[in-house]
């Protein structure tokens, strides 16, 4: 039987997505919030660059409100939203899902549960994501991190699911590397780790993610991390291996966090233009440092943790948002002052 799947969320990664499973043969369907882009997959298709080359590829495309009239139930939709989309994008979908089917949020953040909370744990698997892209224009995306530097963490995390993994192993592997991953929370939460030291504060400079950082960025992402890591361990979240490291890569580290940031340089590479935070500062839209570092805030305050350097990521980032700020290398300067911490002699 033919495995029906869904995109659920067709910017810049979900596209990427689509496009390599639909070039595959796979019954892939997008389905998207932005009519202009919608419209332009079903005139043009898919059209993605990359440094290594381009990819096109044709399927079908879905407004949201062509739902109402479908009769499709997928058994595999992957979710690939903002962070803050992702409740009711659950819900919308949950009608269309088979009773076996699987909803998997190809997301940053700690989606797996929310998720799980709607549609039920028995049709949720975990899923942390290395897949960098951006799309500005209806139906082009850049991407940044080619299918074989593509990673992407699956596992179950309620005994519902286990042994029925393999059926979303198989098809993420027409997109990327795939690695089973036995405590997969703690690997979406070792991802949030990375995004909190590196999206908010990069976005912030309007800026990227390079060896060479201007003087006080190292501090300051040291401090993300770490606040966030000493929160992970209060959530019962372990230091797992993520984008393809082993436990010897990380053990092996001086430091851990520098460790994450060097992967990520790596498998990304130069040129990789605005992060996705950057991306919707320059859109104008709601990022998702809120559900990252101000996750890391929240978290702090039940257990007593002091977390300064997210509290100023949060901060900066909504004077941002409110414009009374724009991305410029000077925000650094007002976050190491809200958060307290104090750059380096050069």
């Amino acid at each position: 039987m033919t495995t029906k799947i869904a995109v659920l969320g067709s910017g810049a990664n979900g596209s990427c997505l689509a496009a390599d499973l639909a070039n595959a043969g796979l019954d892939v369907v997008l389905i998207d919030q932005w009519p202009a882009h919608v419209e332009a997959i079903r005139a043009n298709g898919l059209h993605v660059t990359m440094r290594q080359g381009e990819i096109r590829a044709r399927l079908p495309a879905h407004h949201l409100c062509d739902l109402a009239s479908m009769r499709t139930r997928f058994d595999v939709v992957f979710l690939v939203t903002k962070i803050y989309d992702t409740r009711w994008h659950a819900e919308l979908i949950k009608p269309y899902l088979n009773e076996d089917g699987f909803l998997i949020g190809a997301q940053n953040g700690m989606t797996a549960q929310m998720i799980a909370d709607i549609v039920g744990p028995s049709r949720t698997l975990g899923c942390a994501v290395e897949l960098s892209s951006a799309c500005f224009v209806p139906g082009e995306i850049k991407r940044n991190t080619a299918p074989d530097r593509t990673w992407f963490g699956l596992g179950s995390f309620h005994p519902a699911t286990v042994g029925r993994e393999a059926v979303v192993a198989d098809v993420l592997r027409h997109a990327g590397k795939v690695e089973m991953v036995e405590d997969i929370l703690s690997a979406k939460y070792m991802k949030l780790v990375l995004n909190s030291m590196t999206l908010g504060t990069m976005a912030m400079t309007g800026g990227e993610l390079t060896d060479a950082q201007p003087a006080g960025m190292n501090e300051l992402m040291m401090q993300l991390g770490s606040e966030a890591l000493a929160v992970g361990d209060k959530l019962g979240h372990a230091i797992v291996p993520i984008f393809g490291l082993t436990r010897q890569d990380m053990e092996g580290s001086n430091n851990l966090l520098t460790k994450l940031i060097d992967k990520i340089n790596h498998d990304i590479g130069p040129g990789r233009g605005p992060n996705t935070t950057l991306q919707d500062h320059m859109k104008g839209r709601l990022s998702e440092v809120d559900m990252i570092n101000g996750l890391v805030v929240e978290q702090g305050e039940r257990f007593g943790i002091a977390t300064p350097a997210n509290r100023a990521m949060v901060d900066v980032t909504h004077r941002i948002h409110a414009g009374l700020l724009k991305p410029d290398p000077s925000n650094l300067g007002v976050a190491l002052e809200l958060a307290g911490v104090v750059p380096a002699p050069v």
